[in-house]
């Protein structure tokens, strides 16, 4: 099998759970575009809906929309890119191919908390993946969201 998200244009449907430290599981859905253009150069535009309210509070979780912008290079099997989230404003990352996964990584640049984003995006199959991804701030885990990414049309 190779991959067919992110290195193929086309847009997906992701469902799956937000946790926060000492919170519940909080669902959300949401979708991604991704674009490439012919210079090797790609975009990934995502936006997540969380569906309920914090525990104990009558605050709602903000919806979060990310932008990516990166560069793979030809016969390469890792990239960079730069990352707006709606929560965030400048964002570096880097990400490895891997037989199986996608593996990226983002920090916050100039974030007090040192607060930085591994993923695994895990192929089931041509249509499918499976998120892993894990907020941290310096050595704490601080927020850990899964879910099934799946093709859309």
């Amino acid at each position: 099998m190779s991959h067919t998200f992110l290195l193929q244009p086309g847009s997906w449907i992701i469902k799956g759970t937000l946790t926060e430290k000492n919170e519940h599981l909080i669902p959300f859905k949401g979708a991604t575009i991704i674009a490439w253009d012919q210079s090797n150069w790609f975009t990934m535009k995502t936006k997540l809906v969380f569906e309920r309210q914090k525990q104990d509070s009558s605050e709602t979780f903000q919806n979060l929309e990310f932008e990516y912008k990166g560069f793979f290079p030809t016969n390469k099997y890792n990239y960079t890119y730069v990352l707006k989230r709606s929560d965030f404003d400048k964002i570096e990352g880097e990400g490895w191919i891997t037989k199986d996964s996608i593996i990226q990584r983002y920090w916050i640049l100039g974030d007090s908390r040192r607060r930085a984003v591994l993923e695994t995006i895990f192929q089931l199959d041509d249509d499918s993946y499976h998120l892993s991804s894990t907020m941290m701030a310096g050595n704490n885990i601080i927020e850990v969201m899964e879910g099934i990414l799946e093709r859309h049309g």
